[in-house]
């Protein structure tokens, strides 16, 4: 048996049955036992998010990050090859109702990452007098259980730190090399030398980094794709026709898909979307924790809205730039059915478009799962570990701008599917603290 015919048949288990019940069933609990804090409390969370966004008196240091900081920076890491690659991967192997998952997930899933970010807040840690926190401290923390909290840090590690960097360094070169036609290796390493720059200043400087340009790139990105749609806005309709009935059907459906039904549209879109917000997943816990708030419940609410914005809005926006110009029935796949949907939108300017902005978005996400990866190596292994982490980070960059494309985005759904087992432990044993947290927040306000 090939090592591809193994990680399919761990990924068809995997998310064919397993997660897809368990993450949607842990954000419909959680949204139960909170009583939907993302309809009654969104509002509180979006003044939460952005009402200090110019205040200037909370800088990043080795006491944390502002409260927008540690979402930006959050944000960096869930938009990336997701929001683009991920949603045409997920049309073309689920059709166009695996957007209507990816939607259901996210909603659900707002309830989880508000647990995950007011247990990262609630379990932090010092380590070399610099504040750290995640699901490996809340694991450790919280449930006592240090084994479950370094396989989890194992797990993530690899995870985004290795393979998951590997994807987006994957997505990016193909997209340069398709509208630039410069060598893939050549884009690997300089990617890494860029990132280089900013990883080697810690904290502040990837701060400093996101709050500048995950704003910056969303809104370029919202602009063009809207340019887009604008354009084709007759096919509005029947773009959310196909995503609703895909998303049902029990019969195979056309459109360029054949041979696809409801089960894949499920599959498909809740695995892409966990891909893309990443709730429930343990990643984003690691930014939360690190924000300057009074209380941890407000984290929470500004983790929400990291989700509305990366799936709601990104996401979506994306379903509609491919479905309106008829991309999906190309036969493409990942970031070439996101390209050509841009070309025909856009005409000349299209692919550097979707390459440019590709870039930021998984440029940003290396950034982010970058650090998420370094709180677990300082977990593991203390400060010490980071310099050799940083250059195994490097090479997995250079290494995936010229893999395989389908190979490299089945390892990382494997390993992302593995990492989500300790920290959905985690969230269901510590829940009574989290429905705590908000009560007493919302006692007080």
């Amino acid at each position: 048996m090939s090592f591809n015919t193994i990680v399919d048949t761990i990924n068809d288990y995997l998310w064919g049955y397993i997660l897809v019940f368990l993450l949607v069933g842990t954000g419909l609990y959680f949204s139960i036992r909170l009583r939907f804090p993302q309809v009654r409390q969104i509002k509180r969370g979006f003044k939460q998010t952005f009402g200090g966004l110019f205040n200037k008196d909370v800088e990043a240091d080795k006491d944390g990050m502002s409260s927008f900081q540690a979402l930006a920076t959050a944000i960096a890491a869930q938009v990336g090859t997701g929001n683009l690659a991920g949603v045409a991967t997920a049309i073309a192997s689920g059709g166009p109702g695996a957007i209507f998952w990816m939607w259901v997930s996210a909603f659900f899933g707002m309830g989880t990452i508000f647990g995950e970010a007011v247990l990262a807040q609630t379990y932090t840690d010092r380590i070399d007098g610099e504040i750290t926190g995640g699901p490996a401290y809340y694991i450790s923390k919280g449930l006592n259980n240090k084994a479950l909290a370094a396989f989890f840090s194992v797990a993530i590690i690899i995870a985004l730190g290795f393979v998951g960097n590997m994807v987006q360094s994957n997505s990016m070169a193909t997209a340069i090399n398709n509208a630039f036609h410069i060598p893939k290796f050549i884009i690997g390493i300089a990617i890494a030398i860029l990132a280089a720059l900013i990883l080697v200043g810690g904290m502040t400087r990837i701060a400093s980094f996101t709050e500048l340009v995950v704003p910056f790139m969303a809104l370029i990105y919202i602009i063009g794709g809207l340019v887009i749609i604008i354009r084709n806005a007759s096919h509005i309709g029947p773009a959310f026709r196909m995503i609703f009935q895909g998303a049902f059907s029990s019969k195979a459906v056309g459109g360029g898909v054949l041979g696809v039904t409801a089960k894949e549209a499920v599959r498909f879109g809740i695995s892409r979307g966990l891909f893309s917000n990443e709730a429930g997943m343990g990643s984003t816990p690691h930014a939360h924790a690190v924000a300057k708030v009074d209380h941890p419940a407000e984290q929470g609410l500004v983790a929400m809205v990291g989700v509305i914005f990366d799936t709601m809005i990104i996401c979506t926006l994306t379903s509609l730039i491919i479905l309106t110009t008829d991309a999906h029935s190309t036969g493409a796949t990942g970031a070439e059915m996101t390209q050509i949907a841009f070309a025909t939108g856009l005409g000349k300017y299209g692919a550097p478009f979707i390459a440019i902005s590709l870039f930021f978005f998984a440029f940003s996400t290396i950034i982010g799962w970058y650090f998420f990866g370094e709180a677990n190596i300082k977990y593991l292994f203390g400060k010490g570990g980071v310099r050799y982490y940083r250059w195994i980070v490097f090479g997995f960059i250079i290494l995936g701008s010229f893999l395989e494309v389908q190979l490299v985005w089945d390892i990382a759904d494997m390993c992302n599917g593995i990492m989500v087992f300790p920290n959905l432990i985690a969230l269901f044993a510590l829940s009574p603290v989290v429905i705590k947290s908000l009560k007493d927040y919302e006692s007080k306000i």
